[in-house]
Parts: structure tokens; C-alpha cells; sequence
């Protein structure tokens, strides 16, 4: 029989910020799965197409700015993209080092195939769109001094 030792409250897993987070995000991907099944996408090709649906033709390093993603992890993501047939990568002719991504036509298709995700994923939640709007608000709020922090502290 495991020995129960006093918890330190700030140690017990059902306080932590980051776990709810963390659960939070599986729970989401877990809805988001067959949703994007049906659009032949993983949850990162999803954000990808989301960026470029926003602005085609942009560079690499401006979608991993946009999701938070090193090239070391977008790069894969973008070859199963163009290999799908959703999206083309260029050179930028005017700096060759830059490579840029657009959409294909199958690509700008699948766009009008997502619209229904938004809608199912706010369905399941059984929030108002005001609630989750909050909520994204403050998740964002806290992603941004969480990383402000991190770049205070590699500053010094």
C-alpha cells in the first residue's frame, strides 16, 4: 500500500495552472481529431492552413512566428502540406535564403470544408461565444507575460 505523505498544497496536481492547461489541450485536440480527419489535416497542418487562409504567400519564418514553431518543427509540417497537395513552397526571388509558402487551389478549396470546425468546437464547449472569447483573452494575456518573462530572464 502506497504511504500518503502531507501534500504541500502548492504541489498537489489538481492546483496547477500548467496542468490545467495541459488537459485543457488534450481535451481539445481530442474534439478537433475527427473534425480534422474529415479534412485530412493533424492539428498543426489545421493552425498552418488557419495562417494561411489569413495571408497566402508568406515565408516560413513568419508562420513559426505566427504559431510559436522553429523551423525545425514547421518544416516537416510543410512537406506533408505540399505533399498533400495543399500547399506549394517557393523561393523568394528577391532573397533566395527565404522560402514561401501558398496556398494551392485544393488548399484554398479546403477552406470553405473548415468553416464548420469553429462551429462544432464552440458546440462542444457549451460556452457562449462571449464566455470562450474571455477565456481566449486571458490565455493569450497569460502566454504573452509568461514569454515577456522568459525574455527578461534570458536578457540578463
Amino acid at each position: 500500500m502506497a504511504r500518503k505523505h502531507p501534500a504541500d498544497p502548492q504541489l498537489l496536481l489538481g492546483n496547477q495552472i500548467c496542468f490545467a492547461v495541459y488537459s485543457t489541450a488534450h481535451a481539445f485536440n481530442r474534439v478537433y481529431k475527427p473534425l480534422l480527419d474529415r479534412l485530412g489535416l493533424t492539428y498543426p497542418q489545421y493552425l498552418v492552413m488557419l495562417v494561411l487562409w489569413e495571408g497566402d504567400g508568406l515565408p516560413v519564418k513568419d508562420i513559426g512566428e505566427r504559431l510559436f514553431l522553429d523551423s525545425g518543427t514547421l518544416t516537416p509540417l510543410l512537406k506533408r502540406l505540399e505533399v498533400a497537395q495543399l500547399v506549394k513552397r517557393t523561393r523568394n526571388t528577391e532573397d533566395e535564403r527565404q522560402v514561401l509558402i501558398s496556398l494551392t487551389p485544393q488548399g484554398q478549396a479546403l477552406q470553405e470544408k473548415a468553416k464548420s470546425v469553429p462551429h462544432a468546437i464552440l458546440a462542444a464547449s457549451a460556452c457562449s461565444v462571449p464566455e470562450l472569447l474571455a477565456t481566449k483573452n486571458q490565455l493569450t494575456a497569460l502566454r504573452d507575460r509568461l514569454n515577456a518573462a522568459l525574455e527578461d530572464s534570458s536578457a540578463q
